[in-house]
């Protein structure tokens, strides 16, 4: 395991992290979800590194490791995190390890740089775990949906004007966001088709360019990505071949999923296998096609 540092010209640094396998089946980058540090897929990568994969994990500008300046000058959106930051780390992986095949996993939002960045390009094949439109409306749960709600339209304008910054930590919700990339988050919240809504992204065209196979997993304790809002994010990839899992907690044993269990270690022997193998079948036929 090795710390490395990634640069783009004119851009903030992004801090990852690296393991290199010998004989490496393929490459593997894990997108984090929002607000989610690296470290907590560390268990999920490592896991992923003794099946015989080099793995990479990190975080996006502004958060834990690659917030490497006061929060309040990070000019970034979350948009920024999909089509920049996701293809500064597949650029520098496929340099750095010339002819391996890369698949990626993404966690929430890090499914949505797999379904509209241009990184996914050079992806041979993804998994999207929990990622969904994260529009307030299709919250099922009432209580969920107003508190959701609640931080998206009230606290949000109030608190980044406060701070310059979403201080989320004290919300209880993971590391305290970049200004720019909670308010556009917060518009894409309420808007019918998420960020397919937003004229400036185009991510409806993006999303229709993705040919890959990817593999989706929802959960059915997810208070967030239910299936109708995974459908929602999903009906643009028309060129994608798409299959798509909804696990149920109780018929797996366990006794919660929800949206950040898949990569915890207490379910890893029930749910982690479901990725690993097709991540080995896919790297497989990667290699066939491309000897």
């Amino acid at each position: 395991m090795e710390q490395v540092t990634i640069h783009a010209t004119g851009k903030d640094p992004i801090v990852a992290t690296l393991w290199p396998a010998s004989k490496a089946k393929a490459s593997i980058i894990i997108h984090p979800a929002t607000a989610v540090p690296q470290d907590f897929y560390r268990s999920f990568a490592e896991h992923l590194h003794s099946k015989g994969f080099t793995v990479l994990s990190y975080d996006y500008r502004g958060i834990g490791r690659s917030c490497l300046k006061d929060l309040r000058h990070y000019p970034v959106s979350m948009s920024d995190w999909m089509l920049e930051d996701a293809v500064y780390v597949t650029d520098w992986l496929a340099e750095r390890f010339q002819g391996l095949p890369i698949l990626a996993v993404g966690h929430s939002v890090g499914g949505h740089s797999i379904a509209i960045s241009p990184a996914t390009r050079s992806v041979q094949a993804a998994v999207m775990i929990a990622s969904h439109a994260g529009i307030t409306a299709l919250i099922q749960q009432p209580m969920e949906r107003i508190k959701v709600g609640l931080i998206m339209r009230v606290l949000t304008p109030v608190l980044c004007h406060l701070y310059g910054y979403m201080p989320s930590r004290r919300l209880g919700f993971g590391e305290n966001l970049p200004r720019g990339v909670m308010q556009q988050w917060s518009r894409w919240t309420g808007l019918s088709h998420y960020f397919y809504d937003d004229p400036q992204l185009k991510a409806r065209e993006r999303a229709s360019q993705v040919d890959i196979p990817i593999l989706v997993l929802g959960f059915d304790d997810d208070p967030w990505a239910n299936p109708q809002a995974i459908s929602r994010l999903l009906e643009p990839l028309t060129n994608a071949r798409i299959e798509r899992l909804q696990l149920e907690h109780k018929k797996l044993g366990l006794p919660h999923i929800g949206h950040m269990g898949f990569f915890r270690k207490r379910n890893a022997e029930a749910l982690w296998p479901i990725v690993v193998d097709w991540l080995v079948a896919q790297s497989e036929s990667s290699s066939k096609a491309h000897p």
